[in-house]
């Protein structure tokens, strides 16, 4: 079970060095942007739409990464007064929950992904491979949560 969470925790890492990687395209593209249309009153066309798009995809494929290093937002002035046991049957609910919903959107994500042919306005980029991106970033968020979950599940039999 260790090696496949190890090499779990390395797929989500790697992918989210892909969407990493477009920050600084992005921010290129931005600069130029404000300085071509401050200085010279001449924007690029479509930077917006492709910082919007690389934008996505760089949450899309961190969201899992940052559920990894716990990087997200949790509230825990209830969960700190409540007992050991009482905490992990509480984070042990919230994951089967988040397992139910994260499945609900790579499920719907793909589903939207196939059927979508549109394109973007300017550039006529196709939004498919971007919408499809949801279900792969989903995906890798499930995966996550499912080594939390048998890690909550070790702690409550642990402790039994």
């Amino acid at each position: 079970m260790d090696k496949i969470r190890k090499n779990i925790q390395r797929l989500t890492l790697y992918v989210s060095y892909l969407g990493m990687i477009l920050l600084i395209p992005m921010m290129l593209l931005t600069t130029t942007d404000v300085l071509g249309r401050a200085i010279w009153s001449r924007p690029i066309y479509g930077s917006v739409e492709l910082s919007s798009y690389m934008l996505a995809v760089f949450i899309l494929l961190g969201v899992a990464y940052t559920h990894q290093v716990k990087g997200h937002v949790r509230v825990s002035m209830l969960t700190s007064r409540l007992p050991e046991r009482a905490s992990l049957a509480l984070d042990l609910v919230t994951i089967i929950l988040s397992l139910f919903i994260i499945g609900l959107l790579i499920w719907q994500g793909w589903v939207v992904g196939m059927e979508e042919r549109a394109v973007s306005d300017m550039l006529r980029v196709p939004q498919r491979p971007f919408k499809l991106l949801v279900s792969v970033g989903a995906f890798l968020l499930w995966l996550e949560l499912i080594i939390d979950l048998f890690a909550t599940i070790k702690q409550i039999t642990r402790r039994v």
